[in-house]
């Protein structure tokens, strides 16, 4: 559209269903790829991704002619089929319902970036749950604790 400027940056995270460890190192990078596969073809510029074995970090320069929600069904849709295709697990692979959308300034990237390629070491010290609420709580977003994924106390 022409004379249409913006600049909106979306962090997105969701988890696995069950929040099980499906998601296995050696499939990480064949993941990555082929999500960003599916950023790209919906004219969206992704900046940082990393899957950890019970959810994932996706960060997006989104352009105002998507509605998140349809890219984030896109997404899910897309990669548990494929992982489903690919035959990674036994039984049937798919992602829980709902996800996380946190919007940062220009200002941020960086240091959103590093902190979403950095998820191995971050969850070294804290859980996915802590991490999702932390979230939550810095953005301000009223939630209800059974509306939230499934948690998986180890």
């Amino acid at each position: 559209m022409a004379n249409t400027y913006s600049q909106i940056y979306i962090q997105i995270v969701f988890a696995v269903k069950g929040r099980e460890n499906l998601i296995k190192k050696e499939n990480r990078e064949e993941l990555h790829k082929f999500i960003t596969g599916i950023v790209s073809n919906r004219e969206q510029k992704l900046l940082a991704i990393f899957a950890m074995p019970d959810h994932v970090h996706i960060l997006v320069g989104i352009k105002p002619n998507i509605v998140i929600s349809d890219l984030v069904r896109d997404i899910k849709a897309g990669s548990s089929k494929f992982i489903n295709d690919s035959k990674w697990i036994n039984g049937k692979f798919s992602w829980q319902e709902g996800y996380g959308a946190f919007s940062y300034s220009k200002s941020h990237l960086d240091n959103v970036i590093k902190y979403i390629l950095n998820q191995e070491e971050h969850h070294k010290k804290q859980t996915f749950k802590k991490e999702y609420l932390a979230f939550l709580e810095k953005f301000e977003i009223e939630y209800e604790e059974k509306y939230l994924f499934e948690w998986i106390e180890l």
